[in-house]
């Protein structure tokens, strides 16, 4: 018996009493890691409105180009979002995502996260576009997802970087200059200053 042998029938032996890998799927699932990436989820705040505002990050960080977005103005009559726009159309094309978690870096608002869901499979292409009806949350089940376990929670003391104003959505207050409800005034130069160094120019050129 050769040396090869002996060595493959001592692999064997070794691992005959370990418990198998494989698993009897569907009848049985594995569990899954905190930081798994399926599918994505678009997500509300916690009085329903659209955390997206269809600032376009996320399709632009993209780099299989799966993300398309439409984005729409709000109104007085219809805010869907706390932002000047929210996104109309959001499509997501599975069969271009690589599922590398760009798109939930870069958004701003915590609006979009990839979650647990992975049974994707489809015997028809057009079936892994998904749509923002089938990626939203439903209303009365606003979550922040999985950016619990892939971002460190803020310091107690700090602001969150989320746009906002006045207490309104999260309970913090922070910047909202980027979704057009800035709070910061402009700084306006001295009207009256400019106008006597004006009246002091013509006479001096006169």
């Amino acid at each position: 018996m050769s040396f090869d042998i002996v060595k493959g029938m001592a692999t064997t032996l070794k691992n005959m009493g370990r418990k198998p890998t494989t698993i009897s799927y569907p009848e049985e699932e594995r569990t899954l890691p905190a930081r798994f990436r399926g599918r994505h989820v678009l997500h509300r705040y916690e009085n329903d409105m659209e955390r997206c505002v269809g600032c376009y990050l996320c399709a632009g960080a993209c780099p299989a180009n799966a993300i398309y977005i439409e984005a729409d103005e709000n109104t007085e009559e219809k805010s869907v979002s706390p932002g000047e726009r929210y996104a109309r159309v959001f499509d997501v094309n599975m069969l271009r995502c690589i599922f590398c978690g760009y798109c939930q870096a870069a958004c701003p608002t915590g609006a979009i996260t990839l979650e647990k869901e992975y049974k994707l499979a489809s015997y028809y292409p057009e079936d892994l576009i998904y749509h923002k009806e089938q990626l939203l949350e439903a209303k009365g089940s606003a979550t922040v997802g999985s950016n619990e376990v892939w971002a460190d929670p803020a310091p107690a003391e700090a602001a969150q970087p989320i746009p906002q104003d006045s207490h309104v959505f999260d309970g913090s207050r922070a910047s909202s200059a980027a979704v057009g409800l800035g709070n910061i005034e402009v700084e306006r130069p001295n009207l009256l200053l400019n106008a006597d160094q004006d009246e002091d120019r013509r006479k001096l050129n006169s």
